[in-house]
């Protein structure tokens, strides 16, 4: 990977990141790969962003398994409630899963016995871990490995008919996490990771434009436009920084903060407003809320969520369509 010089002028003054997420500051045509540093921090770029760099573990099983066991905590973390079901419950949830004939109910006794499979996998993990402290060498033949092999690449299947503990979607990306970092060496996990950073950034940009242009050309939302500007750039910073970097008790605290500010944002009504007018106010005052929502799950998962995306662009689109009219 490259190592880029980087100008302090070209970034934010003081900056945690090179990056801001005001239009056209993204900076396309620098080489995905490229790492810099800027105020004592390193950065790597991908898909035209710059990413905080966090340096590999070293390449070992017991890395792995550190790195594994930590994916699928975060994984549960992001997931709906009530499916992180022991790894020595696999046959029971296996039998309940295979006995149920109710649609609805079958897709969560899915997802309960895909995370079985993974603390299955986990278990297994572990065991091959102490194995190699041990001084016994385990292969990629062994039936051990084999076995965990086979309980993520199940658990990776049943992922479909796992939620984001929104209810809103389902939330693959995390989900394929644990198995991602299983199948390939650490070097490569972490560039998927800086790679899904990246999309995330960008995906919480178009949820903060697509709000912008929705309520701030209205005059009852004067004052919106800097607060959505804020919440965004918080919720970029959160999504690139791991929460052992001690710069998280700068970030964590302004991501909260910020977001509880746009959430108590209240509009200004215009003399003469209608009752009809007034109706389409409490509706954007819902959408904007959800917005908020919306941009604090997909930096707190740290991947994009194209289907919620994509139900709430249709949503801030109706809501214009109303405004437009009174």
């Amino acid at each position: 990977m490259a190592i880029a010089q980087a100008s302090s002028s070209a970034f934010p003054s003081p900056g945690i990141r090179p990056v801001e997420t005001s239009p056209g500051t993204n900076e396309p045509g620098i080489e995905n790969g490229t790492r810099t540093e800027f105020d004592g921090l390193e950065y790597i770029h991908y898909d035209d962003r710059w990413v905080r760099y966090y340096q590999p573990l070293d390449e070992s099983l017991a890395s792995k398994k550190l790195l594994i066991d930590h994916l699928t905590r975060r994984t549960f973390h992001h997931t709906e409630p009530g499916i992180n079901t022991p790894g020595h419950r696999l046959d029971a949830a296996r039998k309940a899963y295979e006995s149920q004939t109710d649609p609805a109910m079958k897709r969560v006794n899915a997802a309960m016995l895909a995370g079985a499979l993974f603390n299955r996998a986990t278990d297994l993990f572990t065991s091959i871990v102490e194995l190699e402290e041990k001084g016994v060498k385990v292969s990629r033949d062994n039936e051990l490995m084999r076995s965990c092999g086979s309980c993520f690449e199940e658990a990776l299947e049943l992922g479909k008919d796992v939620k984001h503990h929104s209810g809103e979607e389902g939330i693959d990306e995390v989900w394929g996490e644990p198995f991602r970092a299983f199948t390939t060496n650490i070097n490569q996990y972490y560039e998927s990771r800086f790679i899904k950073v990246a999309q995330t950034m960008n995906n919480i940009e178009l949820l903060a434009n697509t709000i912008k242009q929705t309520f701030c050309n209205r005059p009852e939302f004067e004052g919106l436009a800097a607060l959505v500007d804020t919440y965004a750039d918080a919720a970029q910073h959160e999504c690139e920084t791991m929460k052992s970097d001690s710069t998280i008790f700068d970030i964590w605290p302004r991501f909260i903060a910020t977001g509880e500010k746009l959430a108590e944002y209240q509009p200004t009504l215009q003399d003469g407003c209608s009752r009809e007018c007034q109706y389409a106010i409490e509706h954007a005052m819902q959408t904007l809320v959800a917005g908020r929502d919306l941009i604090n799950w997909v930096a707190r998962a740290r991947v994009p969520m194209p289907k919620s995306t994509e139900i709430y662009l249709a949503r801030c689109q109706s809501l214009k369509d109303r405004l437009a009219v009174c």
